[in-house]
């Protein structure tokens, strides 16, 4: 299975393949065909087999004021199931902290996620009712670190606008199943790049939650790679930035790295 890279290295996946494709109006809508082509494009994008990263998360206030984490994260890709871990290196309070998630190719399963909380010296499995809660006090949550497989939603092609000074499809995704964390989430996607600049995600009563915005790619042995996001709760007023540094990609990567043995070990 082909990594799949998110927004976050977490979920909230935007960075879309670039494929060549036909695009239909009907009746002022864009076809369904299309936008589902487009999010299966963004699941099977070539992406590296392996990447480590270190990453700054910064979390601001509706005051303004910020606190700021130090984290390493590595990832790679196996048959039928892409595989990472987060660890927290600073500050000291959260210092040894690690995630790991499992996405899988197979349409319909979910992810399965661990938590090391290294103060009880114990690794928890995520529950799927807990993957709405907030990951580590971010604007994040479990799940949206996590990797979704398109056929889980409808998509439809609504409309064209620009952000920036790029143009985009927007496309609105309805989870086919109901009871999830989001009612929907629009997305838009760079017409040019192929790539998702921006996405809204809606609550459970249909009202605006979170937006998450692309602020910076780079371009690394052929990979276009997102490097800073920021995901915003507009309902509080709090935001959380997610900066990439010293990408590494490619190099060789053990299974046996992402257990959760290898959790309590911390990355090395």
């Amino acid at each position: 299975m082909k990594k799949k890279q998110s927004l976050a290295f977490s979920g909230a996946r935007m960075i879309l393949a670039a494929a060549g494709f036909a695009v239909v109006l009907v009746q002022g809508v864009w076809a369904d065909e299309t936008a589902d082509t487009i999010m299966r494009d963004v699941f099977n994008r070539p992406e590296p087999v392996s990447m480590s990263a270190e990453l700054t998360m910064t979390l601001i206030d509706s005051k303004g004021k910020e606190r700021t984490r130090e984290l390493v994260q590595i990832s790679a890709s196996f048959p039928g199931v892409d595989k990472k871990i987060m660890e927290f290196a600073a500050p000291a309070d959260v210092k040894g902290t690690a995630f790991m998630n499992w996405s899988y190719a197979e349409n319909g399963k979910s992810d399965d996620q661990w938590i090391y909380l290294p103060a009880l010296k114990r690794v928890r499995r995520i529950s799927s009712d807990g993957k709405g809660d907030s990951f580590m006090g971010s604007d994040f949550s479990y799940d949206d670190l996590g990797v979704r497989h398109p056929d889980r939603d409808t998509h439809t092609v609504t409309g064209s606008e620009t952000v920036g000074d790029e143009e985009c499809w927007v496309i609105e995704s309805v989870p086919k199943e109901k009871g999830g964390q989001y009612s929907k989430t629009v997305s838009w996607i760079s017409k040019e790049r192929t790539m998702g600049l921006k996405r809204e995600f809606f609550d459970s009563k249909g009202n605006l939650l979170k937006v998450l915005s692309v602020l910076e790619t780079k371009t690394q042995a052929g990979y276009e790679l997102i490097t800073r996001t920021e995901m915003k709760n507009v309902q509080k007023n709090h935001r959380t930035t997610m900066a990439f540094g010293n990408v590494k990609i490619d190099q060789d990567v053990s299974e046996d790295a992402f257990t959760e043995r290898a959790l309590t070990r911390g990355v090395k």
